[in-house]
């Protein structure tokens, strides 16, 4: 997230593919931890994810 705000909470969410694990594994090479299980819910034809990330206590406050 070069340019982007890093906000100390995101949810991502999206299908459950290789993509989504890129996006939540790019995260935590970002800094950000996971917090809490993941959700997955059907929408009748493909199976939808979320994974709720955050920064780290320390990093949130240095960017505040």
């Amino acid at each position: 997230m070069s340019e982007i705000e890093r906000l100390p909470y995101r949810l991502l969410t999206g299908p459950d593919d290789a993509e989504f694990c890129r996006r939540v594994s790019a995260a935590l090479a970002d800094g950000y931890v996971l917090h809490g299980s993941p959700a997955a819910t059907f929408d009748g034809e493909h199976v939808i994810v979320a994974q709720a990330i955050v920064l780290p206590p320390t990093e949130a406050r240095s960017r505040a």
